[in-house]
């Protein structure tokens, strides 16, 4: 079983990265800085009020949090929102953490450093050479688009063809070398089959895949399950306890946050949301979706699925009627004059399509647990409807413009009369069958190794151990910044 080394591999790459980043004047944030934002140095800071959230500055680095004030630019609150009872219908309290301040609006470009730093650090990537690839379903290559960008690195970007149209000319603006694959979200395999191909052409293409890197789920476990753990520290009552935690598993990295807050809470649900329409941990299942990011029809090696204790199957026809009711004036007009605060309508604009996945996965599993006003579910709203603005101009011509009808018949049949249908408490069998599924993409088609394999579900250190390795990173990463002598 291959094991990742923290030695140095190659000198040359390493002083090339480190002359890189003395010249483009580029200090890499610990992981301590962006679990506890307040700790950045104040010179630096300071600099980010001037600084805008999207600019391609690599100040904006230590942006990669979710405590970022768009208001004055510096550092401020955990970024999150609570969905009123008046729109969930359930007594649980569901909040999400909020992916729109990240800079590219999306929380992926957190995954993105994850999966980058163990190359910069240890001399593995050449920025004078290597082509950063970045394999996605939409925002992973957003993200690494981006932090290629501030390192001058030759950015190529591979998502399938159907996702929005958005994604594809934020790539085209920011320079990268754009590569569509046949198919939508759920034709991951097509995202591979084009990785091989650039990696036959030529070594210079370095491979960053967030669905086996592990650099994507480190980062959630260190970050987004922190950031959980002392937001609801914040917003309890002397009765609340957390009993959930939902996440899209798309690449199984925002999932690993799960880990971390089951230390801290063993008895958390952590659910896996998927579409319907490719329901490959609800039963095997395979077909396309429209909910935009979460790839399918297979299991990312670096899910831990062992640690996963239901799945939850939403229909994207769902999150897109509900993407038009969040956003469409007649549908925050109907909610407004039912009850819900205006100042909460006004920030549902916050969720975009599968964060709208998530958030009707957190009410099937409030209602089939029956859970009261003392549960607390967490969740993660990964990005906004900035992304999704071609998708509304699309149904409004398909279906005609949106109204007070057709908002109370979306209010009513999604969020009153959403069930626990397609929703699945998972047994040991269960898990086992769906951790079964790895081999087929990573070891017969990906070439991994079967003893790894099965070491991710016998041995009991696997997962601790790779989770344990931020402190030798973040010792890393402050030799790194001592030599490039950047202040």
């Amino acid at each position: 079983m291959n094991k990742w080394t923290w030695e140095v591999q190659n000198s040359e790459f390493l002083e090339k990265t480190i002359g890189r980043c003395q010249e483009k004047k580029i200090i890499l944030p610990t992981f301590e800085q962006l679990k506890n934002p307040e700790t950045i140095p104040s010179n630096i800071r300071n600099k980010l009020k001037n600084i805008g959230l999207h600019d391609t500055n690599p100040l904006n680095l230590f942006r990669i949090n979710w405590c970022n004030d768009s208001s004055t630019g510096d550092i401020g609150q955990i970024n999150y929102l609570e969905i009123p009872k008046e729109i969930t219908g359930v007594n649980a309290r569901i909040i999400g953490v909020v992916g729109r301040y990240f800079p590219t609006g999306a929380h992926k470009v957190g995954a993105t450093y994850g999966c980058l730093i163990p190359y910069l650090i240890t001399g593995r990537f050449n920025p004078e050479y290597h082509k950063a690839v970045w394999p996605s379903t939409g925002n992973y290559c957003r993200g690494g688009a981006f932090n290629s960008v501030l390192l001058s690195v030759h950015s190529v970007a591979i998502l399938p063809e159907e996702m929005s149209k958005e994604r594809f000319e934020w790539l085209k603006n920011l320079g990268a070398e754009i590569y569509a694959t046949h198919g939508c979200e759920s034709n991951v395999k097509e995202i591979y089959d084009k990785c091989h191909e650039l990696e036959a052409e030529s070594d210079e293409y370095l491979i960053l895949n967030q669905f086996d890197q592990f650099g994507n789920s480190i980062w959630h476990y260190e970050i987004t399950g922190y950031t959980i753990e002392k937001l609801f520290a914040q917003i309890k009552s002397n009765e609340s306890r957390l009993s959930g935690y939902i996440s899209a598993t798309g690449s199984a990295g925002t999932i690993g946050a799960g880990d971390y807050l089951r230390k801290k809470f063993p008895h958390l649900k952590i659910v896996a949301s998927e579409a319907l329409q490719c329901p490959t941990l609800f039963m095997n299942g395979f077909g396309g979706h429209r909910i935009e990011g979460i790839g399918d029809k297979h299991i990312p090696w670096i899910h831990n699925v062992k640690n996963t204790d239901c799945v939850a199957a939403i229909d994207d026809e769902q999150t897109l009627r509900l993407l038009r009711l969040f956003n469409e004036p007649s549908g925050k007009d109907w909610l407004v004059k039912h009850g819900v605060d205006e100042n909460s309508v006004s920030k549902l604009n916050e969720l975009g399509i599968s964060s709208i996945c998530n958030l009707l996965s957190a009410i099937k599993l409030a209602k089939y647990y029956e859970m009261n006003d003392n549960d607390v579910i967490f969740t993660i709203f990964t990005d906004s409807v900035d992304m999704y603005g071609s998708r509304l101009k699309e149904m409004n011509a398909k279906f005609g413009s949106y109204s007070l009808i057709k908002a109370e018949v979306d209010w009513t049949s999604i969020l009153k009369q959403q069930s626990i249908d397609y929703f699945k408490e998972l047994n040991y069998n269960d898990k086992k069958a769906i951790h079964n599924l790895k081999y087929f993409t990573w070891v017969e088609q990906q070439g991994k190794d079967v003893e790894e394999l099965n070491a991710q579900w016998y041995d009991e250190n696997y997962w601790d151990e790779k989770f344990s390795v931020v402190p030798t990173w973040d010792k890393l990463i402050e030799e790194f910044n001592q030599r490039a002598g950047v202040k």
